[in-house]
């Protein structure tokens, strides 16, 4: 999704260990749900800022040339800070992260090119129907009544019964949902399988580079050095820091319960709009948001991860973040 700390920031890059870890260290990473929570959140509230603030440039470059530039930043920066090598990836590890470039690639740009027809909050609420989707597959007994608690927050800050909404627009949000749902699935995919931020920085100019593909014909003229600069700052606010707390916190959550907690992402949205853009939420989007509270709440308290997938965390340390 088309979008979440003090001092310098740069990415630890260790190498794998040459034996085993001993079992102790191989569970799942340190705080566990609550951790991986607030990540989430954090994640989220930098995609929406991103968007709003975006709103500017779309003027100038369209939604396509906006994310691009976004894109093309936010890849040259990972593959500075992280450094990812050939040596650190198996060859399954390089197809995932070819499929989670190109699933960002098509939720960024299909979400903003949403937004430039329906509100953002109904395109985020549409949208939150691919990880929702996700959280019914793979939920089972209690766990399963908050995805279906969220996702009737959803319905009511949709307000699906007052009609009059672009189709093409919603087209564009649903098919956003479908890669956010492939782009949760291989996020936690490629976290498990690849140390650190590694593989992020590598599906990053995927990402870039499928992009390029549509915006280089029309919008590369249009781009000057003020909206260069813009375009760094963007890119730091989204994609660079909400990816990277994503693929921490999917180390921590089961993709249930990354799912529903996603489901804040609407009221998020309903909140940037009513602080930036002036728009009130009427009754139906409030009660809204308490739904999906209540189901962030639930999911936070049953999410925790509690199996090590194949491959998860080759070293705990490659994922540390050292300020």
């Amino acid at each position: 999704m088309d979008a979440p700390s003090t001092g310098a920031m740069t990415f630890a890059d260790t190498a794998a260990p040459a034996l085993p870890a001993p079992p102790s260290s191989l569970g799942r990473p340190p705080g566990g749900a609550r951790n991986g929570a607030l990540m989430a959140v954090a994640s989220m509230l930098c995609v929406q800022l991103g968007l709003g603030v975006s709103v500017p440039l779309l003027d100038r470059l369209g939604p396509v040339g906006t994310v691009w530039l976004r894109l093309v930043w936010a890849a040259l920066l990972l593959l500075v800070l992280v450094r990812p090598r050939r040596s650190d990836f198996m060859r399954k590890d390089l197809v995932a992260c070819a499929v989670l470039g190109v699933a960002t690639a098509g939720l960024m740009v299909l979400f903003m090119c949403a937004v430039t027809r329906i509100p953002l909050g109904t395109a985020s609420a549409l949208e939150f129907l691919g990880p929702l989707g996700l959280a019914l597959y793979g939920a089972a007994g209690g766990r399963r009544l908050w995805a279906l608690l969220a996702g009737a927050g959803v319905v009511l800050l949709t307000e699906p019964w007052h009609g009059g909404t672009d189709l093409v627009g919603v087209g564009f949000a649903l098919a956003a949902a479908l890669c956010w749902a492939v782009y949760i699935a291989f996020t936690q995919k490629v976290g498990d399988q690849v140390t650190g931020l590694k593989g992020l920085a590598l599906s990053m100019p995927v990402a870039a580079i499928v992009t390029t593909f549509f915006a280089a014909p029309t919008e590369v003229g249009h781009v000057t050095w003020p909206l260069v600069l813009i375009g760094l700052a963007l890119a730091l606010l989204h994609p660079v820091l909400p990816f990277s707390l994503e693929f921490l916190a999917l180390r921590r959550l089961t993709t249930t319960a990354f799912g529903t907690l996603m489901s804040l992402e609407p009221a998020i949205a309903v909140a940037v709009g009513l602080v930036i853009l002036g728009q009130v939420p009427g009754p139906a989007s409030a009660f809204g948001v308490a739904f999906v509270v209540v189901a962030g709440v639930g999911a936070t308290r049953a999410g925790a991860r509690s199996d090590l997938a194949k491959g998860e965390n080759r070293e705990n340390a490659g994922d540390a973040v050292i300020m």
